[in-house]
């Protein structure tokens, strides 16, 4: 069985323009206008599933979807860094962002590691190939790059070479473990 997954990523808000780690905040004005501006030009799918935070309910509704809010799609778990800019941390705590950005176990926040994440994403991955049918999920930025580390079974640092504009997809097919990927497609960019 072959199985169709699309993740979209988040509009633009707040603490993605100013590289803020998540603190809740809702869409700008102008990320949920352009997210309701390509509403119609998703497939239609059998199932969509959206990550819990605001930015991806947000997004979700402007783009004209009612989904299931699943836990497991949540954005890496910053700890105490949540709501701080990772300009605001360097200057705190410059060894620990570095040994963040550099390695993927480590949790110098307190909160889950790149690796975890990962992880994560990779038993996402296998139970949603399972489903038959199309599957639309509205997810975070760091959640789409821990499924290309695990779909192209690159290292944990690879996670960090990856750029996942807003409110663009990420298209998978396949099955558990033989997974083809399409990354960056902008919305309402034909493609189907």
């Amino acid at each position: 069985m072959t199985s169709r997954i699309t993740l979209i990523s988040p509009a633009m808000n707040r603490s993605l323009r100013e590289t803020r780690f998540d603190d809740g905040s809702p869409l700008d004005p102008s990320g949920a206008t352009r997210a309701e501006s390509v509403a119609g030009s998703l497939r239609s799918v059998d199932r969509v599933l959206v990550s819990p935070t605001v930015r991806c309910r947000e997004t979700a509704s402007a783009l004209g979807l009612s989904g299931v809010a699943e836990a497991e799609l949540a954005g890496l778990d910053m700890g105490r860094w949540r709501g701080l800019t990772l300009d605001e941390v360097m200057a705190r705590e410059p060894d620990a962002v570095m040994a963040w950005l550099t390695d993927p176990d480590a949790v110098p926040h307190g909160g889950e590691s790149v690796r975890g994440l990962c992880e994560r994403a990779a038993r996402w991955l296998d139970g949603a190939a399972e489903f038959e049918g199309g599957t639309l999920a509205v997810v975070e930025q760091e959640f789409v790059r821990a499924v290309a580390v695990t779909v192209l079974d690159a290292p944990g640092s690879a996670f960090w070479r990856l750029d996942v504009p807003p409110l663009t997809a990420t298209d998978l097919s396949g099955r558990a473990g033989r997974w083809n990927l399409r990354l960056g497609r902008e919305l309402g960019a034909e493609d189907h």
